[in-house]
């Protein structure tokens, strides 16, 4: 069965689907990069709250900047922008299909329509989903990058920008020129403060071109922090054809795990659905929760992806059952991690240490190692480097954390132990494949990188060992280290 809104009647009985009339659903939000996450958290999130007959004015069209995008435009456009979400729970697979969202702006090359689409008084809420390294900030200082070509054609061409934020604020100085007023600038990307960091964005990048403008939206845009979680695979040849299992033709499905999360500062210049009563949580203190979550999930992905790819190792529920990484992610998270995460309502960072390696060790989720792995210059510096700043600077255990380092120097030298090659992975592969190369006989080369590590470079016992472990790895490989590290053997 194709799936449409012509066909959901249709749908097996056993399928959750939309009970709302979706010809009455008005749109509210756009979200710019909508990708499997967005879809199976909070496009769900939105259209649970349809299902209880709300916040039907507050649908959401996609949206992307890059030309790639368009192929998912017109997937979703085929179905009517319906997804089934297939939650894949050890106990048992069941399916849902959403309908939250209405449309997809067209993808062009000026970003002509959506700025248009922004423009509109009816949007209240522009979302992101952009990736980690999306923002255009410098992995050490956090500063806005102004220098990057992205960013100075953005400034020299406001009316026809490249990038996402250019277009916001091409839409927002239409907002302020009409006297339609502001939209929320919500990111759900895992970065610490990511409200924050939109706002930095934007600001900076407004600034560069219309000092005016960057004062105004500064003073009228909200940008809410929020910290979001569920642990969603990309789509292949296995979940299209896990979704013709229930009967159903979705050229786009989605599958995820059976927990979700999301704890958003209530920060909403124009307004908001109300997500709370579905599930979410609204809070003024989102940082602990951030912060547990990007340094014990974010984090604990980092560590054992780039050693499942050494090992050819293709999935992270395979890393888990590995004897030797999944014990090292346990040692290193309870050890290393967890002592420098603050507790939050509800749980300790200890108790959602052991909840994440149960969710990482689910065998019912088939995902990637190469998808985790994927841009490690903002990951690694991202969810790894503050636990390992955090741990020098007490001077706590943090032997673990400086392997991972080595164990991603390794993975970037571009081969696997069985001798296969490591395709590019990361935005500035060919500097990190070069640095790891050079590494190979002189340690020191990898952490010369300071666009990475900073001052981190400098640091003596990070850097002996640092050394040590990329020395052991290359001498004697990543299993006989990693049962070095387990037994303690550090010096």
């Amino acid at each position: 069965m194709l799936l449409s809104n012509a066909t959901l009647d249709a749908v097996p009985k056993d399928v959750l689907r939309p009970t709302y009339d979706r010809s009455r659903i008005t749109p509210g939000i756009v979200h710019i990069g909508l990708g499997n996450f967005h879809r199976a958290h909070q496009s769900w999130y939105l259209h649970r709250l349809m299902q209880q007959g709300e916040a039907m004015d507050w649908g959401i069209i996609g949206a992307g900047v890059r030309p790639g995008d368009d192929a998912q435009r017109q997937r979703l456009a085929a179905q009517d922008y319906l997804t089934t979400l297939i939650e894949l729970d050890p106990k048992g697979r069941s399916a849902e299909i959403v309908g939250a969202m209405i449309g997809f702006v067209p993808v062009q090359e000026d970003n002509a329509a959506l700025i248009a689409r922004m423009a509109d008084p009816a949007i209240r809420i522009v979302s992101l989903t952009v990736t980690e390294g999306g923002y255009y900030i410098d992995p050490v200082t956090k500063a806005f990058n102004a220098d990057h070509p992205d960013m100075r054609h953005d400034a020299a061409h406001p009316d026809h920008p490249r990038t996402a934020f250019g277009a916001m604020i091409s839409a927002l100085g239409k907002r302020r020129d009409a006297g339609l007023g502001p939209f929320t600038g919500q990111s759900c990307d895992n970065l610490q403060g990511n409200g924050a960091i939109l706002r930095q964005t934007l600001v900076s990048l407004a600034r560069m071109s219309d000092p005016q403008l960057a004062d105004w939206i500064e003073k009228n845009c909200t940008f809410p922090n929020s910290m979001v979680d569920c642990i969603v695979p990309a789509t292949g040849p296995k979940e299209l054809e896990l979704v013709r299992t229930f009967g159903i033709e979705d050229a786009a499905p989605v599958t995820h795990e059976n927990y979700r999360q999301w704890v958003i500062e209530d920060k909403f210049c124009a307004g908001r659905p109300d997500w709370d009563k579905v599930g979410a949580t609204f809070t003024d203190d989102v940082y602990s929760f951030e912060a547990m979550k990007i340094r014990i999930l974010n984090g604990g992905h980092q560590l054992i992806a780039d050693a499942g790819e050494i090992l050819s190792v293709e999935f992270i529920s395979g890393c888990m059952n590995h004897p030797l990484i999944g014990a090292y992610f346990r040692k290193t998270v309870t050890t290393e991690i967890a002592p420098h995460v603050a507790d939050v309502p509800g749980t300790t960072a200890q108790a959602y240490a052991g909840l994440i390696s149960q969710r990482f060790s689910n065998p019912e989720i088939v995902d990637t190692v190469r998808r985790v792995a994927f841009d490690g210059s903002s990951r690694q510096t991202g969810f790894i480097l503050p636990s390992l700043r955090d741990a020098l600077a007490k001077g706590a255990a943090m032997q673990g954390l400086a392997l991972s380092q080595a164990i991603w120097a390794r993975m970037c030298e571009g081969t696997r132990e069985d001798g296969t090659t490591i395709q590019p992975n990361d935005p500035i592969w060919a500097q990190l494949n070069k640095a790891a190369q050079a590494a190979r006989s002189n340690p020191q080369v990898w952490l010369n990188q300071r666009d990475l590590y900073g001052e981190l470079a400098d640091n003596i016992p990070f850097q002996r060992a640092f050394v040590r472990w990329l020395k052991l790895i290359w001498s004697d490989g990543l299993e006989a280290t990693l049962r070095s590290y387990l037994q303690g053997q550090n010096k």
